[in-house]
């Protein structure tokens, strides 16, 4: 891909350099700078250099935002907002981005476009707020809402993930602990066990047989952990598959409640920020469903956006799927009533989101104790595996 690096100058006469990706010609580039008031200097063709592409963290992009709100708010231009935030982010790849954008608009484009050719960095609902800002004049108020919405949201999963760190950690070290005797006592007993000749119980045999198959065929366990990482990553995102997988999360045992409370209320807090920022009810949807990143509940996004379009109330429509919970319809009822549909919706999700930490805690009182016992089973059957043997042999002694 090539790009188009040029220097210019303002009406004031002031010289400044910038690149662009979507132009076709310099004429057009000389245009549109005329447009803006600005002469075009000199200009030429260049590669654009191969970007890898890195994963910037929600918590950096919310940071981002509350500061292009905040210098916005202050009456400094667009352009020179995100000079500043360019100059002062220490993230290389997150300053890439944040200069493609700045030159994206400098050239004449809006700035939703701009923000929307990122929109593997950016999430849905920050593209989607900006265009609301824009055709609203409210674009500091949208980028700050949803600098406040991408923070919540990631102080969200952080808990999660925080909440079922100890149940995985005991998990690994059940594993890595199993393997070592497998790997490395089990072998010794093994050759004693030869030497003591006795008829080995079937425990013990399925302990040795494991064993042998890992001492002989370790060096195939990496090949077969990058293999299984690789279809683990690779294969969800294929449609067909990923609909399946995010329908089965919604009724999977012991799981299926609290994934439905979490995508509902990802789900309707986003809906309910996107009406309050003006933007429609169809387009704030279809929004909220990408904003979520589940397969099933797009499509009962696009079940509502028909629903909605044919005049039925929101309400009504919600109450079809047993994914949105009565408290939320009840409260999205009484908000169509009083016309403070994202008001009540905000409440609902709030009542929501402290269901699923009672939620969260309940289950971790089940797994945690659930985790050890799976643990000291584990580990008790080894040792029993490798001793009963000599417990038969100090029998036949007697």
């Amino acid at each position: 891909m090539a790009v188009l690096e040029y220097t210019a100058k303002d009406a004031e006469g002031n010289r400044f350099s910038g690149v662009c990706s979507d132009i076709d010609s310099t004429t057009e580039l000389r245009e549109n700078l005329n447009k803006m008031g600005d002469t075009l200097l000199k200009a030429k063709w260049k590669k654009s250099p191969v970007v890898k592409r890195v994963k910037i963290s929600r918590q950096d992009i919310a940071t981002f935002a509350y500061k292009f709100a905040g210098m916005l708010s202050a009456g400094l231009s667009i352009v020179r907002s995100l000079e500043a935030l360019e100059e002062q982010t220490q993230n290389r790849p997150f300053r890439r981005v944040i200069s493609d954008v700045r030159q994206s608009v400098a050239t004449g484009s809006t700035l939703k476009d701009a923000f929307e050719k990122q929109e593997d960095v950016f999430p849905a609902l920050f593209i989607g707020m900006i265009e609301a800002g824009e055709s609203g004049g409210k674009l500091s108020e949208t980028i700050k809402a949803s600098a406040v919405y991408i923070e919540k949201q990631a102080d969200f999963r952080h808990k999660i993930k925080s909440a079922f760190a100890y149940p995985v950690v005991v998990g690994i070290m059940s594993i890595v602990v199993v393997s070592c005797l497998v790997m490395f006592i089990v072998p010794v007993f093994s050759k004693l066990y030869q030497q003591m000749h006795v008829e080995l119980p079937g425990p013990t045999k399925l302990l040795i047989t494991l064993s042998v198959v890992g001492r002989g065929y370790w060096w195939a366990i990496l090949p077969l952990i990058t293999v299984a990482v690789f279809v683990v990553r690779t294969i969800p995102r294929a449609r067909r598959f990923k609909v399946r997988w995010d329908a089965f999360k919604l009724k999977m045992p012991v799981f299926s409640e609290l994934n439905r409370m979490v995508v509902a209320s990802s789900f309707v807090r986003t809906f309910a920020m996107l009406v309050s920022a003006g933007i429609p009810l169809t387009q704030a949807l279809a929004i909220a469903s990408r904003v979520v990143g589940n397969a099933r509940l797009s499509e009962v996004a696009r079940d509502l956006q028909e629903s909605v379009k044919a005049g039925n109330p929101i309400a009504s429509s919600l109450m079809k799927y047993d994914i949105f919970p009565p408290v939320v319809v009840q409260l999205a009822s009484c908000g169509e009533e009083s016309g403070k549909l994202s008001e009540m919706l905000d409440k609902g999700t709030d009542l929501l989101d402290k269901d699923i930490d009672r939620k969260i805690k309940s289950m971790l009182v089940k797994i945690e104790p659930a985790m050890t016992v799976i643990m000291g089973v584990a580990v008790g059957f080894v040792l029993l595996a490798v001793y009963l043997p000599m417990f038969d042999y100090m029998s036949h002694l007697k």
